[in-house]
């Protein structure tokens, strides 16, 4: 990522946001995203004239037309643009930090902007620890009994050596959970605990059910 932050305070207090249900972001995950509502082509376009930080929130409550946001988000940094031949903007947001909304903010804009308070989630910005009592058999084990379940496949030579941070974050952003079970995941405290939500998310519903399969993931 060009951009550095080391401290809460090196990021904007002012974010806009994007509201996207069963749809979260994690640090140093990236999220590809096709943009095409003029609204958002709108916050994009003053993103990138700005410092490209945009807030992906999940949407809770509310009305369609003004939905409330879930109260803690994770503000992303565009890493790469694309612009369509009918207009719509290919970017992927690429993880910063967590926040939470300190209040949300009248804006003239035509999206939605908050104060985003980053201090609780500092340590976002640093490089992950390692892990030791990480039990990646007991994860790997799981996430095979889910997709089985669901006639999915990933590459699992890649499953098995990727780093923890990349292999949980990853899977947390892609699978498709219910929106309370994808805060949850956004929410935890840390990697560890983030990775035990996800063992006991895989293994719930590979016992009950769970929604329809998805296609593939490869």
């Amino acid at each position: 990522m060009p951009q550095s932050y080391v401290r809460a305070l090196d990021l904007p207090q002012v974010i806009p946001v994007f509201p996207l249900d069963r749809v979260i972001l994690l640090p140093r995950g990236q999220l590809p995203l096709n943009i095409f509502e003029p609204r958002y082509l709108n916050m994009i376009d003053d993103a990138m004239a700005g410092d490209r930080i945009i807030g992906l929130v999940q949407p809770v409550g509310g009305t369609p037309a003004l939905p409330g946001l879930s109260p803690v988000g994770c503000a992303g940094r565009i890493t790469s643009f694309a612009e369509t031949s009918d207009g719509r903007y290919l970017i992927t947001l690429t993880g910063v930090s967590r926040f939470r909304i300190a209040a949300e903010l009248p804006s003239k804009a035509p999206y939605r902007q908050v104060r985003a308070a980053f201090d609780a989630y500092e340590a976002d910005l640093a490089s992950p620890p390692e892990e030791p009592d990480f039990d990646r058999h007991a994860f790997l084990d799981a996430l095979r009994n889910y997709l089985a379940h669901r006639s999915l496949d990933i590459d699992w030579e890649t499953a098995e050596s990727a780093p923890m941070e990349a292999l949980v974050n990853s899977l947390s952003m892609a699978l498709p959970f219910e929106p309370a079970e994808k805060q949850a995941l956004l929410e935890a405290v840390s990697l560890l605990p983030r990775s035990e939500a996800l063992i006991a998310l895989m293994r719930i519903d590979a016992a009950d059910g769970g929604d329809d399969a998805s296609p593939s993931m490869q």
